[in-house]
């Protein structure tokens, strides 16, 4: 059984920024996602436990992985005509190393960050 989320007023959603970027870093991973606020939903994802990624990279946890995954994320973006996002950084994160190297990559990639 699926919950859809609360419909929200159109006052509300004209005033969100519908495209979020959140990045996850374990000591193993990096993954991205862009989420579509309005709907909850995830609308585009990578990931370095991809298979397909795991075997062209020599590390799956460090600041390379971390841009191949931006750039990676950045193509399926453009393919679903998501021309911009903004990023959501948690608490600990500040603007450096695996979190800089994701936000690059997208910016290269063509995507506009808010």
């Amino acid at each position: 059984m699926v919950i859809r989320p609360p419909v929200r007023p159109e006052r509300i959603t004209k005033f969100l920024k519908p495209y979020v970027l959140k990045m996850h870093f374990t000591n193993k991973y990096v993954s991205a996602q862009v989420i579509h606020s309005p709907t909850a939903t995830v609308a585009s994802a990578a990931s370095s436990q991809e298979k397909a990624l795991r075997s062209s990279m020599e590390s799956t946890r460090d600041v390379a992985a971390a841009g191949k995954i931006g750039k990676i994320l950045g193509e399926r973006l453009l393919l679903k005509d998501i021309p911009a996002v903004s990023a959501f950084l948690k608490r600990d994160q500040k603007y450096h190393g695996k979190v800089k190297a994701v936000i690059d990559s997208l910016r290269e990639a063509g995507i506009k960050l808010i």
